[in-house]
């Protein structure tokens, strides 16, 4: 029973811990406005060629359009393909997108897996002990069930420790890349193999059914020594990915929707500028370290 509550807990930590961070996320100082264009959320084609509402004469007197949907899509570009380092970096991009899509991949897997299980619950099983069951929405599940894990986990573990050895290898990333990007990267390894083990006796991934149906039926989950270490890693980088950088899947609406494109005009007694008076009275709480700060001269500028 230990096992089912480590599970909970590493669903709860992730989900939780995720929305925190989009709290602090959300509730940061006011970025400094740069106004990149083009801002897909203005409508036609100054969403395109970078044009703006400012264009306009006299744009504050007159009612202003914006497009949720260019803005939605543009950002779907890049959190489902990476569009701009594909753009900038094509060679990195092929194994960062392997990795990434390997998630994805994933993703499917895991829901694949709980509707599977709650199949099984309500009576339709998906294996049978013949194999296969011959019901078609049964084997559907089963095959994609398959396809996605197995794709999901040769993505991501060929992803992560190639990139992990480009990293080190490669002398221009190497001077860039922190402790902590190593350890990233070889945690999410670890994982993919130790998953990889347990899935070489099981091909049918009917422990990952099992698991969702002690789940959800309050029961303890059965596991051996191989699985229960996949478990204990699994639910281990749950935890710890949304205190990280890894968090990015949270960060990147904001810095799309809040630092890129936040094009809203400061018009007199306007939201905007209540946010800019704000903003310009923030006082940030930590102190200078830099070593062409003075922290002498600038107490004594206070007194």
């Amino acid at each position: 029973m230990l096992l089912t509550v480590f599970i909970y807990l590493s669903i709860v930590a992730f989900i939780g811990l995720s929305l925190y961070k989009a709290y602090q996320f959300a509730n940061m100082p006011m970025h400094g406005r740069w106004e990149l264009y083009p801002v897909p959320k203005e409508p036609g084609e100054r969403g395109h060629y970078g044009g703006s509402y400012y264009e306009d004469l006299e744009y504050w007197n007159k009612p202003r359009e914006v497009s949720h949907s260019g803005e939605i899509i543009d950002m779907l570009k890049e959190m489902l393909f990476i569009k701009n380092l594909f753009v900038n970096q094509k060679r990195q991009w092929w194994l960062s997108y392997a990795l990434h899509l390997g998630i994805y991949f994933l993703g499917l897997w895991t829901v694949l897996l709980a509707v599977g299980a709650i199949m099984e619950l309500s009576g339709l099983p998906i294996t049978t002990a013949e194999g296969v069951s011959s019901n078609g929405l049964a084997s559907l599940i089963y095959y994609v069930t398959l396809i996605s894990g197995g794709v999901g986990a040769i993505l991501l573990g060929f992803g992560s420790i190639a990139l992990f050895f480009k990293r080190s290898l490669n002398n221009s990333f190497a001077k860039y890349t922190t402790p902590q990007e190593y350890f990233n990267l070889f945690f999410l390894f670890a994982v993919v193999a130790s998953g990889l083990v347990v899935w070489s006796g099981d091909p049918g991934f009917n422990y990952g059914r099992e698991i969702f149906k002690a789940l959800f039926t309050f029961s303890p989950v059965a596991a051996d020594a191989a699985l229960t270490i996949h478990i204990l890693l699994l639910g281990a980088v749950m935890i710890y990915i949304p205190q990280t950088k890894m968090s990015h899947y949270v960060g990147k609406y904001f810095a799309f929707h809040k630092v890129l494109w936040d094009n809203d005009p400061n018009i007199r007694n306007s939201q905007m500028e209540g946010v800019i008076k704000q903003a310009i009275s923030y006082k940030p709480k930590a102190s200078w370290s830099a070593p062409h700060i003075n922290p002498a001269a600038g107490q004594q500028d206070k007194k």
